[in-house]
C-alpha cells in the first residue's frame, strides 16, 4: 500500500507571508589611499609587534606562576600572622579588660548607685515633690490663672479693640491717605508728562537713527567682513584642512586596524611558540619521570609492599590482637580476684527480697467471671 501521497494529491498547504529583509548597511567604499598604506603598514607593524608580544607573553606567564606559587602564599601567611599579631597586642587585651574589668566595675557601680540614689530619688520624688507640687499648682490656679483669665476676658479684650480700632484710624489718616493721594494727584500725571517727553525726544529720534543709519552700515560692514574673512577660511577649511584632515585620519586609522591584527597574530604566534616550548619540556623532564615512575618505582613499590610490608603489618596485627586478650584476661583475673578477697573479708552480698506485686504474674487476660484485681482475689 503506498502510504505516501503523489504531488498532485497532497493538501496544498498555506504559506507563512514573509517577512520583510533587514536592511543591511552597505559597506562604504574604501578610498585607494587606504588600500595603498594598508599592506605595508601591516608588515611593518607585525615585525614590530611580535618580539613585544611574545615578551609580553612571557613575562605574564612568570608573573602569574610567580603569584600563585610564592606571592599569594607568603602575602596569606603575612597576613596570618600579621592578624594573630594585631589581635594578641590590640584584640584580646581590651576584650578582656572589657569583659573581666570594665564590665563587673561597671555593674557594680551601676547597682551601688541605684541602691544609693536612684531608689532615694524616686521615692523623694513619688512621695514628696509630686504631692508638694500638686499643691503649689493648684494654688497658682486659684491665685493667678482664674483672676488672669477674668481680667483678659473682661477687661484687656474689650479696651485693646478699642485701642487697635482708634489706632489704625489714625494710621491711615497719618501714613496711608496722604500718600495715596500724592501718588494719584502729583505723581501719575507728572511720570505720564515726563515718559511723553521721553518716548517724543529721544525714543522716535533713536528708532529712525537705528533703521535709517545703523541697520544699512551694519549690513554693509557684515558684507565685507564675510568676504574678507569667512569665505577665505570656508574655502580654506573645506579644499584643503578637511582633505588632509581626513588623509591623517585614514592613515591614522590603518595604523591603529595594523597594531590590533598584529597584536592578534602574534597572540597566536605566541600560543604556537609556548605550546612548542611546553611540549618540549614536558618530553625533556616530565615523562621521563612518568616513565621511572610506572616502570621502576611502581613496581618496586609494590615488591616492597607485598614482600615486606604486608606481611610486617599482619604481624604487628596479630601482635597487638594476642596483647589485647591477654590484658582483658588479665583485666578478668584480677577482677576475679578482687571480687574473691571483697567476698572472704565483708561476706557474701545479700541477696534481694522479692517484693509481691499488686498486680497478677500471670500472662492470661481477665474475664468477667474472674476477679479484676489481685486484692479482691478469693
Amino acid at each position: 500500500m503506498d502510504l505516501e501521497k503523489r504531488p498532485d494529491q497532497q493538501v496544498a498547504q498555506p504559506v507563512a507571508p514573509a517577512r520583510p529583509a533587514t536592511p543591511v548597511a552597505a559597506a562604504q567604499p574604501e578610498g585607494c589611499l587606504a588600500v595603498a598604506i594598508r599592506i605595508p603598514v601591516r608588515i611593518v607593524v607585525l615585525v614590530l609587534v611580535v618580539p613585544v608580544r611574545l615578551l609580553w607573553d612571557a613575562l605574564a606567564v612568570c608573573g602569574t606562576f610567580l603569584y600563585r606559587n610564592a606571592l599569594r602564599p607568603a602575602g596569606r601567611a603575612i597576613g596570618a600572622v600579621l592578624t594573630f599579631l594585631c589581635k594578641a597586642v590590640f584584640v584580646w587585651p581590651w576584650v578582656g579588660l572589657w569583659r573581666y574589668v570594665i564590665v563587673p566595675v561597671g555593674k557594680g557601680l551601676a547597682w551601688l548607685g541605684r541602691g544609693l540614689f536612684v531608689v532615694p530619688v524616686m521615692w523623694l520624688y513619688a512621695r514628696v515633690l509630686t504631692p508638694i507640687g500638686h499643691g503649689i499648682a493648684w494654688l497658682g490656679r486659684v491665685l493667678l490663672v482664674i483672676p488672669a483669665s477674668w481680667l483678659y476676658a473682661r477687661v484687656l479684650t474689650p479696651l485693646g479693640r478699642a485701642l487697635w480700632v482708634g489706632i489704625g484710624w489714625l494710621g491711615k489718616a497719618v501714613f496711608v491717605w496722604p500718600w495715596v493721594g500724592l501718588w494719584r494727584y502729583v505723581v501719575v500725571p507728572v511720570g505720564v508728562a515726563i515718559a511723553w517727553l521721553v518716548r517724543t525726544l529721544i525714543v522716535v529720534p533713536a528708532v529712525w537713527l537705528y533703521t535709517a543709519v545703523l541697520t544699512p552700515v551694519g549690513r554693509g560692514i557684515t558684507t565685507l567682513l564675510r568676504w574678507t574673512l569667512v569665505v577665505p577660511l570656508v574655502a580654506l577649511w573645506r579644499w584643503v584642512l578637511a582633505p588632509v584632515g581626513r588623509a591623517i585620519a585614514v592613515v591614522a586609522r590603518e595604523i591603529a586596524d595594523a597594531f590590533g591584527h598584529a597584536w592578534r597574530i602574534a597572540g597566536h604566534i605566541s600560543l604556537v611558540v609556548g605550546r612548542f616550548l611546553g611540549t618540549l619540556l614536558r618530553w625533556i623532564f616530565v615523562e621521563p619521570v612518568r616513565w621511572a615512575y610506572r616502570t621502576v618505582l611502581t613496581p618496586v613499590g609494590h615488591v616492597i609492599r607485598d614482600v615486606l610490608w604486608n606481611p610486617v603489618a599482619a604481624a604487628a596485627r596479630s601482635v597487638g590482637r594476642t596483647t589485647r586478650r591477654a590484658l582483658a584476661s588479665a583485666r578478668d583475673t584480677v577482677r576475679q580476684a578482687r571480687a574473691d578477697v571483697r567476698r572472704m573479708l565483708f561476706g557474701a552480698p545479700r541477696e534481694a527480697i522479692p517484693v509481691a506485686r499488686r498486680e497478677p504474674d500471670t500472662p492470661e487476660t481477665r474475664t468477667l467471671g474472674s476477679s479484676t484485681t489481685a486484692l479482691m482475689k478469693d
